[in-house]
């Protein structure tokens, strides 16, 4: 059974993640019309919005605590905030100020929160090893700390995640990977590019839970996760939970999606997980005046942090050559010149 202020926090988590992303929508087309310009404006690059997951990483991410570890992927935003990811300096780092996460270098695709254990990448299932690795470190440190990792549907067969199913099969690893799946691998319906129409599928090669959430409700995903997660923390090993969400945007901003008919985007329209929360908060007794509240205090904390965002320095351009890898020590020796013998090109 969810109790009151559980069914109450997801809800705002849910309507935080909806209202930052619509935000975010418009401060992202800003510059950028009539003639798409994927550089200019506040926020440059793309851009990768999660409307219509929010059930997922919400019910997910209630049970679990700063302590535990969190891997996302490129659409990260509902999951961040519903592990408690600093918004105003999430917010910073989308828009690119040295006050962000990473101060500025890492972008939306790569936010990194120590403070919370979130980290999340661009790169399809490149989250699975790390959360692997987490999972390992709890299990050597003898804490009861768990590792979540947060990937799409199109990711199953990427040798990342089955290698990291199997490496935490072998160990016994307190790890879950939860698949959330929208339908579409970027451009491609899911059933031309996996080979299962259940991905919870995959666990069953090696000998491991899973199980699918056929609906994008919080209130399932909880009880689903409860179950995953309570497994991992008591030494149980780990787990591949599937959820069913709905994409309501493209796959990026500026996305066309002519691939997609329109019956599907529809679709994804009507199926609103947080319309479906909303009816389950008032079976639970709240009234209209408590759920608008939660709206506006959401909507005035997301406002608050891009405008605190926007008001943020810009990193210096000399920023570019700090906190890389290639940068040698001061006291390192120069390295030798290599000499080049000219040729004119001719035959040998």
């Amino acid at each position: 059974m969810v109790g009151h202020n559980t069914l109450q926090q997801m809800y705002k988590e849910m309507v935080t993640a909806r209202y930052y992303e619509e935000r975010l929508q418009e401060e992202y087309l800003e510059g950028k019309q009539p003639a798409f310009d994927i550089s200019a404006g506040p926020i440059p690059g793309e851009l990768h919005l999660a409307a219509g997951h929010e059930a997922s990483g919400a019910g997910v991410c209630a049970h679990l605590r700063d302590s535990d570890t969190v891997t996302a992927p490129h659409r990260p935003h509902h999951v961040a905030i519903s592990k408690g990811v600093d918004l105003e300096r999430m917010t910073a780092e989308i828009f690119g100020r040295e006050t962000g996460l990473s101060k500025g270098k890492g972008g939306h695709m790569h936010l990194y929160d120590p403070e919370v254990n979130f980290a999340c990448s661009g790169i399809i299932a490149q989250g699975c090893p790390p959360a692997v690795g987490a999972a390992l470190t709890a299990k050597k440190r003898n804490t009861d700390d768990v590792a979540v990792a947060f990937l799409g549907e199109g990711a199953i067969s990427q040798g990342a995640f089955l290698e990291s199913l199997n490496l935490a099969a072998v160990q016994e690893l307190p790890v879950v990977f939860v698949i959330e799946d929208n339908d579409w691998a970027i451009s491609m319906p899911k059933e031309r590019v996996t080979d299962v129409e259940d991905g919870s599928r995959r666990a069953w090669g090696f000998d491991m839970h899973g199980e699918r959430v056929d609906a994008d409700d919080a209130v399932t995903v909880y009880e689903a996760a409860e179950d995953a997660i309570g497994r991992a923390r008591d030494g149980n090993g780990p787990s591949v939970l599937e959820v069913q969400v709905h994409r309501r945007m493209g796959h990026f901003m500026g996305d066309p999606e002519s691939y997609r008919p329109d019956e599907d985007v529809e679709r994804a329209q009507r199926r609103d997980c947080i319309t479906r929360m909303e009816t389950r908060l008032r079976e639970h007794g709240f009234e209209e005046a408590d759920l608008e509240g939660i709206r506006e205090g959401a909507h005035e904390r997301v406002d608050e942090a891009i405008e605190w965002a926007k008001d943020q320095p810009e990193p210096e351009p000399e920023a570019t050559y700090e906190d890389v890898f290639t940068n040698s020590p001061d006291d390192w020796p120069e390295r030798p010149s290599r000499e080049v013998t000219a040729t004119d090109g001719g035959e040998e």
